[in-house]
């Protein structure tokens, strides 16, 4: 059944998962950074079903058919140009879902958007997102003509603000208790990168 976006009033289809042509594909020395296809629902149903995925994560699955809002979120970002977000697989075997990164949010007006970013628990540790995100950000502040990239963060979630901190994200300040999950109020870190400050993945 095909998918529809609402755009200024009009009704478009938003194309199957598939890998186009005019997707931009990113590399780096160990990973690529791929369109989303239909095929990667159970590895994306099972990095945000996950527990130690999901706990500083905002976004989470019951089951494998409510994961198909996230991959229809996937397409709609691209055609309604809000976003984009990647599949990261390994140079060697493209196929394989470790995590997806991203941009959202995307305020052309102002030149800014939001990042994200998840990795399946088995792919911890082998610095993925040190090596992803520095391409993406490239492709951000390059190609999307981004002037500001902003993310926020579960201050429990010392990892990614570190990662964060090494790329040259500014901690903004924390917005108290303005988030609830999981039955509690959260606090969210607000961290951001201007394009003057990003040093590029040559540094």
């Amino acid at each position: 059944m095909p998918v529809y976006a609402v755009i200024s009033g009009c009704i478009l289809p938003v194309p199957p998962m598939s890998n186009h042509s005019d997707f931009p594909e990113l590399a780096t020395a160990r990973f690529v950074l791929r369109e989303f296809v239909q095929s990667d629902i159970d590895a994306v149903f099972r990095g945000l079903s996950h527990p130690q995925v999901i706990a500083h994560y905002g976004v989470s699955y019951a089951t494998r058919d409510d994961t198909q809002q996230q991959m229809d979120w996937f397409r709609q970002l691209v055609v309604e140009q809000r976003g984009i977000w990647w599949a990261i697989g390994d140079a060697n075997a493209p196929a394989t879902l470790l995590g997806a990164c991203g941009f959202n949010d995307r305020d052309h007006d102002h030149r800014h958007a939001d990042i994200g970013y998840w990795l399946l628990p088995e792919f911890w540790g082998r610095a993925v997102m040190r090596e992803c995100l520095p391409a993406m950000l490239d492709y951000g502040f390059g190609a999307l003509a981004l002037h500001r990239i902003a993310a926020e963060v579960e201050p429990e979630n010392i990892r990614s603000s570190s990662l964060l901190v090494d790329l040259g994200f500014v901690h903004e300040g924390t917005r108290r208790e303005c988030e609830f999950k999981d039955g509690r109020f959260l606090d969210l870190a607000d961290y951001a990168l201007l394009h003057r400050e990003w040093r590029g993945t040559g540094r």
